[in-house]
């Protein structure tokens, strides 16, 4: 094999890295359409070419999104999100409940240790969000605000990492939640050990925090297991 002399980065190269900054620094949050191309071209002071082949590079990546007619949009926050939807597309759930049992554990034995008074205020508001939608039996609602509860607990460990990272499999998450959500058994046994994971982080209590998410992945495990064994191995759908 022939080594190439390193060269320096191109200009498209680094339109892409700065728009890439703005959307991960949400300076360009996901939902919202990114300036038109004449204003890029102006504000960057470069061809249009140069920003069309930069946008391009962005949307292979799935960090935007062209709608016809309409412009370009933000899609995800991280190039890493599409890549792990992709993969998860093709998991079990079992596997996916492995990767939530450890970046859970991790984020909220940090969030015991790291958690501020803020921090513990946006995680006790999501869980009244979490037990009404579990009350009125909106499933919808349940998965969504039950993922926002967990999102929220992963935020107060204060690791950009581990939240990004968490930020990628919400996809998949919020599936295996929708999954169990139709056993009102696991349903409360789910709220039981989400509310001493609320009191451990509040106490501080590392170990607790990450016993209590052990058991309701656990928990969930053993449902997945039995129709499992009653069935088929069960993927994301």
């Amino acid at each position: 094999m022939t080594l190439q002399r390193p060269t320096k980065r191109t200009l498209v190269e680094q339109i892409v890295s700065q728009l890439e900054q703005l959307i991960e620094n949400g300076t360009w949050p996901v939902g919202e359409r990114i300036p038109a191309e004449p204003e890029l071209v102006k504000e960057l002071g470069v061809s249009r070419n140069t920003i069309r082949e930069a946008v391009h590079a962005l949307i292979h990546a799935g960090m935007l999104r062209t709608r016809q007619g309409d412009g370009t949009y933000v899609c995800s926050s991280s190039s890493l999100t599409p890549v792990l939807a992709r993969r998860l597309e093709r998991s079990k759930l079992s596997e996916t409940l492995e990767v939530r049992s450890a970046l859970e554990q991790e984020g909220a034995r940090l969030a015991a240790l790291r958690r501020t008074a803020e921090d513990i205020e946006r995680i006790q508001s999501a869980y009244v969000d979490y037990r009404k939608a579990e009350e009125e039996g909106d499933i919808e609602a349940f998965t969504r605000v039950d993922y926002a509860f967990h999102k929220e607990i992963i935020n107060a460990a204060h690791n950009s990492i581990l939240s990004d990272l968490y930020d990628s499999i919400s996809e998949a998450v919020q599936q295996v939640v929708s999954y169990g959500s139709g056993h009102l058994t696991l349903t409360r046994l789910h709220a039981e050990f989400n509310e001493r994971l609320i009191q451990a982080i509040i106490a501080q209590d590392e170990a607790g925090s990450a016993d209590s998410v052990r058991a309701y992945i656990d928990a969930s495990r053993e449902m997945l297991l039995k129709d499992i064994q009653g069935g088929n191995e069960l993927h994301h759908e």
